[in-house]
């Protein structure tokens, strides 16, 4: 896939990674603000939706032309930073309408009829009520997917009420009505736990737990909140995907999202309203992670860290070891970039593919920034030895030594966006003349070796990856693939040392 045409400052200040050429970039990493805003349901040509005399039948033309109205008028209120993020919401909302309307021109059923209507009136709504300047936190705030109300209470704490609703056509909809009691955090942001009420006996007063199967207390989605310049930035976490404590919300995948005020009524309550910038120009985002790293204050604060961290590693480096960083650093840019977009709209969910996972696709963004602030912040370049845990832009591997002696190691490589193609790394063995040789009886054994600073794993795999098919596609039965899905996927892995972290010291095979 092509490399982003805005490479991570984490590699900016390096000569030789220069930018691609725009062109040269897929269509789905762009940035979504980059998409026409204008909402094109009507007409008679293929790429219209509805025939125009259906359009004005049901009044569906006059409602796209009031939304596009109040986007042109609201978009202009808001700063240059902020306002690829309105057009982000836009092309969302677009995204969302029109698969609407491909479900609603194979059916003539009357409720689904009555429910595009009403998504399109309460897209109109919150345009024409979007406001800017406001001073705090209190109010409405709305995107393309619903709205948030926050009420002030003791203490610096505010009361959080959702409806959410997210409508593609026919029985692919996503709703959710929630609260949150949100308390200082310590941070910037406010957080808490989403407000669960247990069903319960009538007789018997309700709580605020859910359970899990076994009965145990399971732990509900919190929620943490922050201004971002003229956006209010809302952030949820769902650490149990199967949690179903959640009476009146049936997914909680679209709550992680920019909120734009709403309403004319000032605010009483005042916030810091900067806005924390990453280390590009936010206001022309080239990717759609670009977008949400504008979009998000932790995430874009990442990104500077990254920037800073990558400066201060470069002088520690020996020469041999420094070029192969810089080339290990121009992958990850290029992974980052498909980071966002990728978990966006997931392949691997076949029936909702179309639907925003907002929430998973910026904890992944998240997750891979702080895997590589891990690496370039606790580079361990005095590292001798195999043990500890090793890391690359598509590779982990834990060693550990066993008191016999014995070395272990376990890990894990990837292929960015092919959950099928990783190869894992499981293996025990001794080191023998400096280099870790496997116990397996095999032609191809795994090995381990030290390279400068650097780890290398398996590196005869690379030879005999090539060899194990033929021309003709069949399998060389001579060796076995270390690999789970393709037979010429090679396991050979150039890995650099990382001190402890939290963000890799747990870590464990997961969809990249």
């Amino acid at each position: 896939m092509p490399c982003s045409p805005r490479l991570a400052a984490a590699v900016a200040a390096i000569s030789v990674l220069a930018p691609g050429a725009s062109a040269a970039m897929d269509d789905f990493l762009r940035a979504s603000s980059s998409a026409p805003t204008a909402i094109r349901l009507c007409g008679d040509s293929g790429d219209d939706r509805i025939k125009t005399a259906d359009c004005k039948k049901a009044g569906y033309d006059k409602l796209v032309a009031q939304i596009d109205k109040a986007f042109d008028a609201a978009l202009p209120k808001l700063p240059a930073n902020v306002r690829p993020l309105l057009k982000r919401d836009q092309a969302w909302f677009n995204e969302m309408i029109i698969d609407a309307a491909d479900v609603l021109a194979d059916s003539d059923e009357d409720e689904l009829k009555t429910g595009f209507a009403a998504a399109l009136r309460r897209r109109a709504a919150a345009l024409e009520g979007m406001a800017s300047g406001r001073p705090g936190l209190s109010g409405n705030w709305v995107n393309a997917f619903g709205h948030f109300t926050l009420t002030p209470s003791e203490g610096g704490a505010y009361r959080l009420a959702a409806d959410l609703r997210g409508d593609y056509g026919g029985d692919r909809r996503r709703t959710c009505k929630l609260t949150a009691d949100l308390k200082p955090s310590g941070t910037a942001w406010l957080s808490g736990p989403v407000l669960i009420e247990a069903e319960t006996a009538p007789d018997k007063p309700k709580t605020n737990m859910a359970t899990d199967a076994t009965g145990a207390s399971a732990k509900p989605p919190s929620i943490k909140l922050r201004r971002q310049g003229d956006t209010l930035r809302i952030v949820g976490t769902i650490d149990d995907e199967e949690f179903d404590g959640l009476n009146d919300c049936s997914s909680m995948w679209q709550v992680t999202g920019s909120y734009f005020a709403a309403g004319k009524d000032a605010a009483s309550d005042k916030a810091d309203t900067a806005f924390i910038a990453p280390t590009f120009d936010c206001t022309r985002p080239e990717t759609a992670t670009d977008e949400e790293i504008c979009a998000d204050p932790d995430l874009a604060d990442n990104d500077q860290r990254l920037n800073r961290a990558w400066k201060a590693l470069q002088p520690r480096l020996d020469e041999a070891t420094r070029r192969t960083l810089i080339d290990d650093q121009r992958n990850w840019v290029k992974s980052q970039t498909e980071q966002f977009p990728e978990f966006l709209h997931p392949a691997w969910n076949k029936q909702s593919s179309q639907v925003h996972f907002t929430v998973d696709a910026r904890d992944h963004v998240n997750g891979l920034q702080r895997e590589r602030l891990a690496l370039l912040e606790g580079f361990d370049d005095k590292r001798s030895g195999l043990a500890g845990v090793w890391l690359a832009y598509n590779a982990i591997i834990k060693v550990t030594v066993e008191k016999d002696g014995a070395l272990k190691a376990a890990g894990w490589k990837w292929d960015q966006g092919d959950w099928k193609a990783g190869c894992d790394y499981e293996m025990t063995g001794k080191v023998t003349g400096g280099a870790f040789r496997s116990d397996e009886q095999r032609k191809n054994p795994d090995t381990l070796e030290r390279d400068h600073a650097m780890l290398i794993v398996n590196r005869q795999d690379d030879a005999f990856a090539r060899k194990r098919t033929g021309k003709d596609g069949t399998e060389d039965s001579a060796d076995e693939a270390k690999c789970k899905r393709r037979l010429d996927n090679s396991s050979t892995a150039r890995l650099f040392p990382a001190r402890p972290s939290p963000d890799i010291d747990s870590f464990k095979g997961s969809i990249r």
